[in-house]
């Protein structure tokens, strides 16, 4: 499966990683040449020795895009910091260049639920550590004194 990711920071770089160590082929690309480094971080060899690509250019740019490989891309990740950027390229890369698989990083929880109904597959970090967080203060609630049903009623003697 030929994948392109846009936006190479931590998110970005750390899922091109494991696709190519899965066998895929990755293309990256981003406006910082210097974001190139996170790609090779705990590889063996450079990202374009163990296949990868990389293009310096933004995603909102479709001379970027086709130098990436937008037109040969089965799946798209879409994982700028900017939500109005994922959600643009992510709009492109569905309907311009019909990619089968588009995914769009969105960390406004809000936009992410309205954009996924309109047919956008998103992932929303914000919602995923906002479910968690709850989660975890449930879990680890203290209960209250005398009750150990933790309904803040105590038995009766």
């Amino acid at each position: 499966m030929f994948i392109l990711i846009v936006g190479c920071g931590r998110v970005g770089s750390s899922v091109a990683r494991a696709m190519l160590s899965e066998g895929h082929e990755v293309s990256c690309l981003d406006e910082d040449p210097e974001s190139h480094a996170r790609l090779e971080v705990g590889l063996d060899k450079g990202w374009e020795d163990l296949g990868g690509q990389f293009t310096v250019g933004a995603g909102l740019e479709t001379d970027a895009l086709l130098a990436a490989g937008i037109e040969n891309a089965d799946a798209f990740i879409a994982s700028t910091d900017g939500d109005n950027t994922n959600i643009v390229i992510a709009q492109i890369a569905q309907r311009r260049y019909e990619v089968p698989t588009v995914i769009a990083r969105i960390l406004d929880p809000l936009r992410a639920e309205w954009y996924e109904r309109q047919g956008m597959h998103t992932i929303c970090p914000t919602r995923v550590a906002i479910d968690m967080l709850e989660s975890a203060v449930r879990e680890g609630a203290p209960r209250s004194a005398g009750s150990p049903d933790g309904n803040g009623a105590a038995e009766a003697a």
